[in-house]
C-alpha cells in the first residue's frame, strides 16, 4: 500500500500517505526507511514530458550483436550512446532492445549510424513508436506492493 501510494505520487507527505494506508507519519516513515534500506524504492525522479524539451521521436530498435559481444558488453554498449535511454538484453533473436529518443527522423538515422559503425552491432531494425501509455496505476501492480 505504502509503494502504491509512493508511485501514485511520489512527493507526497508522510501524513498524506499515512491518510491512505491508515499509519501514523511515524509509522510510514519507519516503513519507507525499510523500503529503501532494503532497495524496494531506489530513489525518487521527476518524469519529464521529453516531447516539450524536443525530443518528440521516439523507437524501440533491435540489435543483433556479434556472436561474441557478452551480455555485459551489451549492457555496458550504452554508456557511449546517451541518446540510448535504456537497453534489454532479450533471450532469442534479436540479442537486446534499445530503447531511443530523437528530436527527429535525420537525428534518429544518425544515432543507427552510430550504433552500426561500433563493430559490435551485425544488424538493426527500427520500430518508431506511434503513441504510449506508462502503466503506472498501482492496483494493476503485483500483489506483493499491497502489503508494503
Amino acid at each position: 500500500m505504502i509503494v502504491g501510494a509512493v508511485l501514485q505520487k511520489g512527493r507526497a507527505t508522510l501524513s498524506e500517505i499515512g491518510g491512505q494506508v491508515g499509519l501514523s507519519p511515524a509509522a510510514v516513515k519507519r516503513r519507507l526507511d525499510r523500503l529503501e534500506s532494503t532497495g524496494v524504492i531506489r530513489g525518487y525522479t521527476a518524469m519529464v514530458d521529453q516531447r516539450l524539451l524536443g525530443f518528440g521521436l521516439e523507437a524501440f530498435v533491435e540489435l543483433q550483436f556479434v556472436g561474441t559481444a557478452s551480455v555485459g558488453e551489451i549492457e555496458s554498449f550504452v554508456d557511449d550512446l546517451p541518446a540510448i535511454q535504456a537497453i534489454f538484453t532479450i533471450a532469442g533473436d534479436p540479442d537486446a532492445l534499445a530503447w531511443i529518443r530523437a528530436r527527429d527522423i535525420p537525428e534518429l538515422t544518425g544515432i543507427i549510424d552510430q550504433i552500426r559503425r561500433t563493430g559490435m552491432v551485425m544488424g538493426t531494425k527500427t520500430l518508431m513508436v506511434l503513441g504510449s501509455r506508462i502503466q503506472s496505476d498501482p492496483s494493476v501492480r503485483p500483489t506483493a506492493l499491497a502489503t508494503s
